[in-house]
């Protein structure tokens, strides 16, 4: 199975970039943003409580997503492999994949990191904010939280798989076709 998480900060390009490997590759797409969002639209027990800690720009608790993520795999066991958008977010998280993949007989393949700038990030966000009706990406004080989360807490998980030796960076910056051609490049020499 191909594996990948593609990892970096709110804005950086992981859904659009997520949805262009599931095209080429035939990947099973778990995001967890969307999954919660999913939960927060259908006014969930589980997607209010979501709401709450994601309208203050903070993660939500690692039990609720790691429950979420084992039940996809679950749902998709014969797939080619998945693409992980958004997760992990914290070492704890990151634990806790690997032994939800371990359970299910896989592992990651490679984590890719898009690498942005704030002020791109920002301007990114912004814009998103002005036609997706996401209330995260339309208030400037919760996007300079949002990315700060991203930077104290979940920055770190780079080095967890760089010393599984599965972290690879890669420039977040330029036409979407750019990056996908960085990331697939990246792709191939994993599964070569």
């Amino acid at each position: 199975m191909l594996n990948i998480i593609l990892f970096g900060p709110p804005g950086s390009g992981k859904g659009t970039q997520a949805e262009k490997l599931v095209q080429k590759y035939g990947l099973v797409h778990i995001s967890t943003g969307d999954l919660l969002r999913s939960e927060i639209a259908n006014k969930t027990a589980l997607g209010l409580e979501a709401k709450n800690f994601m309208d203050q720009g903070l993660l939500v608790p690692d039990e609720v997503v790691i429950g979420m993520i084992d039940n996809k795999l679950g749902e998709n066991k014969d797939s080619k492999g998945l693409i992980l958008d958004g997760f992990p977010r914290t070492v704890a998280q990151a634990e806790a994949l690997n032994g939800v993949l371990t359970n299910h007989n896989t592992s990651i393949s490679a984590v890719l990191a898009l690498n942005v700038t704030d002020t791109e990030l920002k301007d990114r966000l912004l814009k998103r904010g002005a036609t997706s009706g996401r209330p995260d990406d339309a208030d400037p004080k919760v996007i300079e939280k949002r990315i700060n989360v991203y930077k104290d807490q979940t920055a770190v998980v780079g080095d967890f798989y760089t010393k599984e030796d599965k972290f690879v960076e890669i420039a977040g910056e330029g036409s979407i076709e750019e990056i996908f051609s960085r990331l697939t490049a990246q792709i191939e020499a994993v599964t070569a």
